[in-house]
């Protein structure tokens, strides 16, 4: 089963293989991918990323939606609600969200409006009383943006060799 969630301006739907070449152009945007990763992700990278994403949802009902702005269809970013059993410690032992805006929406809360709309969804469905994430340390905006919508950082760890900023949520 999957779920679209809608918003003032947005349409967030579970991913599918029509968001193949927006994913492409999202993620091979060095401005974009290096606040994520140390570069910009291949198209193969992006496949294969695709690829799982839509398993997750599969799998597990729930997964990465794509953001698109409702009026003009436009490709904006994606957020998720995720289990990716990542080989970090401590363990990430909760639900795990997930988001990324491309630049060009950047900075005109599009971001805060998804991922509000993703945790308002995972608290009613999944029932969890903890969401977790991760953040690079020198991802600024990202780290406005958790603790906008109430995430707090627990501990600094490395994964896959960078380090990163782990963050909770508690719904209680």
């Amino acid at each position: 089963m999957t779920t679209t969630l809608i918003t003032e301006r947005l349409t967030l739907a579970p991913v599918e293989l029509k968001d193949y070449d927006d994913l492409v152009a999202l993620w091979g945007d060095p401005v974009f991918a290096t606040a994520i990763f140390p570069a910009a992700l291949s198209s193969e990278d992006v496949w294969f990323r695709l690829l799982r994403d839509i398993g997750h949802w599969e799998a597990l009902g729930y997964g990465n939606w794509a953001i698109r702005e409702t009026a003009t269809g436009d490709y904006v970013g994606s957020v998720g609600v995720l289990d990716y059993r990542r080989i970090i410690e401590p363990a990430m032992d909760a639900p795990e969200l997930g988001w990324g805006v491309a630049p060009r929406f950047q900075g005109k809360g599009i971001a805060y409006e998804a991922v509000s709309a993703a945790l308002t969804w995972c608290d009613d469905a999944l029932n969890a009383s903890r969401t977790v994430c991760m953040i690079s340390p020198d991802n600024a905006p990202s780290h406005a943006l958790a603790k906008r919508v109430g995430y707090t950082p627990y501990v600094e760890t490395i994964y896959k060799g960078s380090p990163v900023v782990l963050l909770e949520r508690s719904t209680a």
